[in-house]
């Protein structure tokens, strides 16, 4: 569907027309070439399949600044005296942005929509104010709220922590956040609600108690839980992986780190998990590894769409255009059966040098063609019986016979040991990987000619 354009008191992107698909013989930077969002793919619309979002954060608070320098951005909508008035103008550029590129859904933290207050009531009352001019906008647009979150890493009160911080003071300023950001995110109709332990971890081992850390996290998690439910929010729960930076180690490490920390704790039935890709490359894997390891423990929930740069060992959020990437991370999610009430959310910031003021557009169109090509590489790779046959193969002697009675469990390792006897040394069978390869790269041609 077409949202309707958002315009504030001033226009923050003249001469920008909703960007429309045109297909991949047009040469307009400001058109999709392959994210058409009613196309049927596999019985359902790539909007719905990609459920793409836009996030607050990078596309509107960002201004290009690095450790070595200030910002090379400096957007109209950040030149109000007050912080409040910098709020609503930020709020109605993000608004233009999102309902001119069409995108169905947004994402933010409570403070990059409204102003920190010098305290607690006062920041409640700056996000109320921002929430109240947020839902007239999403009334008015048909935008909507893919997911809400606090954030807790960035005030140097959290410099050891928020929820595992040793100072029980901070851990009960972190919870009035999260409870604000949760009533934040119901009155808003947020399909999820997402928590990323920025400084949740530690710097040095010598002077932290992790036992006692990670029993503080969990347990802040259940109460933030049973608050939210308490309120009415009947969304899921999400949980963002990183093994490092800002911290030198962080609790929710990699997408196994997590899925066995909600496990021991009996958080799997609320909680699943927001796989970042550049969060996944930083941990030494590839960004479909920590989705299919999500998707394989059924905690699956969505997607921070990004990537960094081989050449970058740190955080480096830039737009996906790595085909590869795409096509083997919707591979996953068709299988999963889809991403349920999560989506493909562009955490990802311009680069220092793009200041113009179409880049925010073009980054993002790139982004959503990349993973609509994705899909459409995938659909044809997962609906191909060869790749079927070649994996399924590879598993075959556990079909029947002795592997299926101790697939069921029915064998012990003597009895184990005694059919290894019988069988004599195992024949080598060719996993094949090669061919599998030279078939989705076959795919990825002739995919993207249609």
């Amino acid at each position: 569907m077409n949202r309707t354009i958002h315009i504030g008191d001033q226009e923050y992107f003249p001469g920008v027309s909703q960007i429309q698909y045109e297909g991949p013989g047009s040469d307009n930077p400001l058109a999709f070439k392959t994210y058409d969002p009613s196309r049927i793919v596999a019985g359902k619309t790539m909007e719905d399949h990609l459920r793409f979002a836009s996030c607050y954060w990078h596309s509107f608070c960002a201004t290009g600044a690095d450790p070595f320098g200030p910002g090379t951005r400096f957007p109209r909508w950040a030149t109000k005296t007050t912080a409040m008035q910098r709020s609503v103008d930020r709020l109605d550029a993000a608004f233009e942005f999102f309902t001119k590129l069409n995108v169905p859904y947004y994402c933010f933290h409570d403070f990059d929509l409204a102003s920190e207050g010098t305290s607690i009531a006062e920041s409640e009352k700056n996000l109320q104010t921002m929430v109240d001019l947020a839902k007239e906008r999403q009334a008015a647009t048909g935008m909507r709220l893919l997911w809400g979150t606090a954030n807790l890493f960035s005030n140097p009160r959290y410099m050891n922590g928020a929820a595992t911080n040793p100072d029980f003071a901070v851990l009960t300023y972190a919870a009035s956040q999260v409870k604000a950001a949760l009533d934040a995110t119901v009155e808003l109709g947020g399909q999820n609600y997402v928590f990323w332990g920025g400084r949740e971890g530690y710097s040095c081992l010598l002077n932290t108690n992790t036992r006692r850390e990670l029993e503080h996290m969990a347990l802040f998690l259940e109460k933030a839980k049973d608050y939210g439910r308490s309120i009415g929010f009947e969304g899921t729960f999400l949980i963002e992986p990183k093994p490092m930076e800002p911290m030198k180690h962080q609790y929710d490490f990699d997408a196994q780190t997590v899925i066995g920390f909600l496990r021991h704790h009996g958080l799997a039935g609320d909680f699943k998990l927001n796989i970042e890709a550049n969060h996944a490359t930083l941990a030494g894997h590839a960004f479909a590894h920590d989705l299919r390891m999500a998707a394989d423990a059924g905690l699956l929930g969505s997607i921070d769409a990004n990537r960094g740069d081989p050449q970058n060992g740190w955080d480096t959020d830039q737009f996906p255009l790595d085909l590869y990437d795409c096509v083997h991370a919707m591979i996953v999610v068709l299988e999963n059966g889809g991403l349920g009430s999560g989506g493909l959310n562009f955490d990802a910031k311009l680069r220092r040098e793009s200041t113009g003021p179409t880049d925010l557009f073009i980054a993002h169109i790139g982004g959503m063609d990349s993973f609509a090509r994705g899909l459409l590489v995938a659909d044809k790779v997962v609906r191909d019986p060869r790749m079927r046959a070649l994996r399924d193969s590879r598993y075959s002697s556990f079909d029947g016979g002795d592997g299926k009675r101790f697939e069921s469990g029915e064998l012990g390792l003597a009895e184990l040991r005694d059919i290894a006897v019988n069988n004599g040394e195992p024949e080598q069978i060719s996993a094949r990987q090669e061919l599998v390869e030279n078939l989705v790269n076959d795919h990825l041609v002739t995919a993207c000619q249609l």
